[in-house]
């Protein structure tokens, strides 16, 4: 639009210097609307091959690195556990669905709090799915800044007080990475079709018993390495269990590798996961608690497929077993009738 920059006034009459100026507002929309059509453009021209998803997301959940990586899947201590895909997953599969924008914007921001919008889109299928995350510009400490000052104070499970203090730079960035990511999870599994997800699912959980078959040990101080380096003993995983943790079976130590996911990721806290199974008054996952017992017709119905996969050499006696008491009890009859199928190069 035209506009008067200046005015100026003359003997001979009055003079004024004409600009044409692109308001900034215009320039963003002009610029906002470019990058949308460019998006949907492409992503007509280079559609997603399902079958070409499907293959390339197997291949990820197949990499021993990926499946075990603690943000691909996770158990949260509620209940008897809930159990759920990680953000790294939800990362890997909508980069190979492809043709999917994530965007985050912050919407409001105050003393003591930021509103950011996080919205995962379908470029083909023109869906979209948005959430709100509200981050607290807050942390809560054992003690008051340096000058003696603090939002609030309350008394935690300990008795002890906990102070809440405006937190430093490095503090929200780390909390908003924490809740973004969240929510980018959350809402990324609503784009990633059921199937793949199921199937990506058994894979890593196989993956991570046929680990802790192969190599118990190596794979328990795995596992105790990674607790302590966030503050959990050993003796707190011992008491957590029930018992030493040389006796682990390995469905247990895929149950402790989840729990530590959780942990690590922000999902839960140690104090929760004891807290849980106080409450749940049973062993934790991987020792019985909470899955039913296979019954003795149950079992008959299903050991001779059982007996094939040992046999055949597709699983071991320790790894079957594992795998079939991530849903279900065995007694230590079947157990043993379960060790009595294999080769006899096994047994030695």
């Amino acid at each position: 639009m035209n506009t008067a920059l200046s005015t100026r006034q003359e003997f001979g009459g009055t003079s004024q210097t004409m600009a044409v100026v692109e308001t900034a507002s215009t320039a963003v929309a002009a610029q906002s609307k470019a990058m949308i059509e460019s998006r949907y453009i492409m992503a007509m021209r280079n559609p997603r091959n399902w079958d070409q998803v499907r293959t390339d997301l197997i291949k990820e959940c197949r990499r021993p690195s990926f499946a075990n990586n603690k943000s691909a899947y996770y158990i949260k201590p509620i209940g008897n556990g809930v159990e759920g895909l990680g953000i790294r997953f939800v990362e890997v599969a909508l980069r190979c669905m492809k043709n999917v924008l994530v965007e985050t914007t912050m919407i409001f921001e105050d003393e003591v709090k930021e509103v950011h919008r996080v919205s995962v889109t379908d470029l083909e299928a023109n869906i979209t799915y948005p959430l709100d995350v509200r981050v607290s510009k807050t942390v809560e400490r054992a003690k008051p800044n340096s000058d003696g000052s603090y939002i609030s104070v309350r008394k935690n499970s300990y008795g002890k007080d906990t102070f809440t203090i405006l937190g430093t730079d490095d503090d929200l960035l780390n909390k908003r990475g924490a809740l973004i990511s969240k929510a980018i999870r959350t809402i990324g599994l609503r784009i990633i079709p059921g199937d793949l997800c199921d199937e990506a699912e058994e894979i890593i959980k196989r993956i991570r018993l046929d680990d802790a078959a192969k190599d118990p040990d190596a794979e328990r101080r795995k596992i105790v390495d990674a607790f302590a380096a966030i503050g959990v003993t050993a003796t707190d995983l011992t008491g957590y269990l029930g018992h030493g943790l040389e006796k682990c079976s390995p469905a247990q130590i895929v149950t402790l590798r989840g729990i530590y996911g959780a942990i690590k990721d922000g999902e839960a806290s140690w104090q929760s996961v004891m807290q849980n199974k106080a409450e749940q008054g049973d062993s934790p996952a991987g020792n019985g608690g909470g899955k039913p017992v296979c019954t003795a017709d149950s079992f008959e119905k299903r050991k001779e497929g059982w007996k094939a996969v040992i046999q055949s050499g597709k699983k071991a006696v320790n790894a079957l077993i594992a795998t079939i008491q991530t849903k279900e009890t065995l007694t230590d009859e079947q157990k043993v009738e379960i060790a009595s199928w294999a080769p006899a190069q096994e047994g030695k």
